[in-house]
């Protein structure tokens, strides 16, 4: 039984070994390369800066981040990719890994993390950072407590006719988002005649990020926003902001893949910073600063942010999907709302 016991042993030295060997090969080779660039659609104030501060100080490698929307992040890898100039390391966006993985330009790479199937490419080209769960905002100066809509058919009250707004650049934070939202509850015939109703309400929209879009309610300029991030109104309204966000159900709740790029010019510091932001100590800096990380056992800073029993019911709609279904939703936006 002994033997048995220290053979045992040895063999799970054996492949413990490797595991600890690649994880300081892979820190000393991001060292060497001294520095990473991290293409990012997340808020800077909220999850960027504080992460890529706290990453500098542990490994001593310089962060460089740029922020934009998914869709200007896919462009600018493509561009970079065409002229033989990749910049970018380490790359996110809700639909940016998907359509990047078509073009080959993202690598295998996942950190050794347990989450849930829905936050990982089974392929293994990316994993989600964080969740977002994205409903309506409100001014709560100019919507009295108590008259807040409570379901979509209460958004067709006459009161609302002209004051409220949302993006219209195609993705899941905008018109399109809650149209491909609405859609997939109600079915096509059912949706339809609803957005004809909801079309009578001249809903206003800007070409802007969901965040923008909220800031505008926040102001007074109107007072609601569909298709915003709930997270975004309580992270105003605990700085004194009059917002809030309503539990109309369901949301629709997506993630955001991150990858690392292929032919990237850091990439074990790449594969490093993605390591952080996915560890126990990157999830925590990410729900301190109001933002829904994915991890199971690291909680968001208001619990109730989380779709689940006994809060409020989300409808999950992939990466892939929204890649393959925006197009569509789009279409419809048109229809009703051009």
């Amino acid at each position: 039984m002994r033997v048995s016991i220290q053979i045992a042993a040895a063999a799970i030295a054996a492949l413990a070994t490797p595991a600890a060997a690649a994880d300081t090969a892979l820190i000393d080779a991001a060292k060497k390369e001294g520095a990473v660039t991290w293409y990012t659609t997340s808020i800077v104030d909220q999850f960027v800066r504080p992460a890529a501060a706290a990453f500098e100080k542990k490994y001593g490698i310089k962060v460089n981040y740029a922020r934009s929307n998914a869709v200007e992040m896919e462009l600018r890898v493509l561009n970079e990719a065409r002229a033989g100039r990749m910049q970018a390391d380490l790359v996110d966006g809700t639909t940016t890994s998907v359509v990047l993985k078509q073009q080959n330009l993202v690598e295998k790479w996942t950190p050794a993390v347990d989450l849930p199937e829905r936050y990982k490419d089974p392929e293994g080209y990316w994993m989600a950072s964080q969740e977002y769960v994205l409903t309506p905002g409100y001014n709560t100066d100019l919507i009295a407590k108590g008259a807040e809509p409570r379901s979509w058919e209460d958004l067709l009250d006459p009161r609302l006719k002209n004051k409220m707004v949302w993006n219209v650049t195609p993705s899941s934070s905008a018109a399109q988002g809650f149209i491909g939202l609405v859609m997939r509850e109600y079915g096509e015939a059912k949706a339809r005649e609803y957005f004809a109703r909801l079309a009578k309400q001249n809903v206003t929209g800007i070409s802007a990020a969901a965040r923008q879009v909220l800031d505008q309610v926040i102001s007074g300029e109107y007072a609601l926003a569909l298709q915003i991030f709930n997270n975004h109104a309580t992270v105003s309204r605990s700085r004194g902001a009059p917002v809030g966000w309503l539990k109309t159900q369901p949301a629709m709740a997506v993630v955001l893949p991150m990858s690392v790029t292929a032919g990237a010019p850091h990439p074990s510091a790449g594969k490093l910073l993605f390591d952080f932001i996915l560890s126990d100590e990157g999830q925590t800096i990410m729900a301190a600063g109001g933002e829904l990380p994915v991890v199971p056992h690291i909680p968001p800073r208001e619990p109730d942010l989380r779709p689940g029993p006994g809060n409020f019911r989300a409808n999950y709609v992939a990466p892939r999907q929204l890649v393959s279904e925006v197009a569509g939703w789009a279409k419809i936006y048109d229809e009703y709302f051009r």
